[in-house]
């Protein structure tokens, strides 16, 4: 780790498809970040809109950019990631960062959170953002809510792009990801997978309620911003119709949490198991508003599907 009178070095992990909308934007404002140095590798999922050759291109003219071979079908950022995860040489640096390719980074982004995780001790972190829109629109995204005991199996700390590990973290989950091979295949969204296998071995983690990050809106959003009456109603419909649930349960069981006393109740979706859940609601959300309707939905699966296998999971 590096001393307090060195500049951290930030090994930025970037996952790319078909990105060159704002893919150029993004990649200015990680090499424009101030008080670290950064080195920026991208992996492409294959594309077809001229992102891989513009990568290399860059990659060519900058130093500091690298990108992984590319020609894989990806099919979605979280296998993107894992490769990166798995693939990309993290003993040289001191902290490992995630990036999107669609944000516009504030030039203090990775300085404040080398900082914050070397003052509180803390392994892991992410932020607040502020999301905005084509038409001006912007919001804050508040997920630094006081973490909860279970919280790690039902929601994420925020966006996968605020994340940024310490690097003795970041070599343990990479020992753990390449332990996990094919199995990680069903997972949707590998931000939420980190935060739970982060928690789930005890390291401590910090949710930054400052936004240094500006979050794209724009059709194409794998997961997007938790704003609006129809990203609210898409998500209620999740968690009504088992995906949650499969993605929470496969979760505990990749992080070997399936026989837990908490957990091993509610796993198959059965009526007694989602009762208890639902009375250990506060356990499993960190804002109060989230935790109500948790309550809410577990009852009414208990009401009008019990023993399907379905449980209204949380937002990542």
């Amino acid at each position: 780790m590096h001393s307090l009178d060195q500049t951290p070095r930030v090994l930025v992990l970037l996952a790319a498809f078909n990105g060159m909308a704002f893919l150029p934007a993004q990649i200015t404002s990680v090499l424009d970040q101030q008080a670290v140095a950064v080195q920026v590798v991208i992996s492409i999922d294959r594309s077809c809109d001229g992102t891989e050759a513009w990568a290399e291109q860059l990659a060519q003219q900058n130093p500091r950019v690298s990108v992984l071979q590319r020609g894989q079908v990806f099919g979605g950022a979280a296998p993107n990631f894992f490769r990166l995860l798995r693939d990309v040489d993290m003993t040289r640096c001191d902290y490992v960062a995630l990036a999107d390719q669609d944000d516009l980074w504030h030039t203090d982004k990775l300085a404040r959170a080398c900082q914050q995780l070397r003052f509180t001790g803390a392994a892991g972190y992410s932020g607040n953002v502020t999301a905005f829109w084509p038409g001006g629109k912007e919001r804050l995204i508040d997920k630094a809510q006081p973490q909860q005991p279970w919280d790690f199996l039902f929601e994420g700390p925020g966006p996968g792009c605020t994340f940024v590990l310490a690097q003795p973290l970041a070599l343990a989950l990479q020992t753990w990801v390449r332990q996990q091979g094919q199995a990680l295949q069903p997972v949707d969204f590998h931000d939420w997978l980190i935060y739970a296998w982060v928690r789930a071995q005890g390291y401590q983690w910090l949710i930054d309620a400052q936004p240094h990050l500006r979050y794209r809106q724009h059709a194409h959003n794998q997961l997007g911003a938790n704003a609006g009456l129809r990203p609210l109603l898409h998500r209620a419909w999740q968690m009504g119709n088992g995906w949650w649930l499969g993605q929470a349960s496969l979760i505990a069981r990749l992080l070997q949490l399936h026989e837990h006393p908490f957990v091993a109740p509610w796993l198959q979706g059965q009526r007694g198991g989602l009762l208890q859940l639902a009375m250990r609601a506060g356990q499993c959300r960190r804002r109060q508003r989230d935790q109500l309707l948790f309550f809410l939905s577990c009852l009414w699966m208990v009401i009008f599907l019990p023993g399907r296998g379905r449980l209204p999971c949380a937002l990542a």
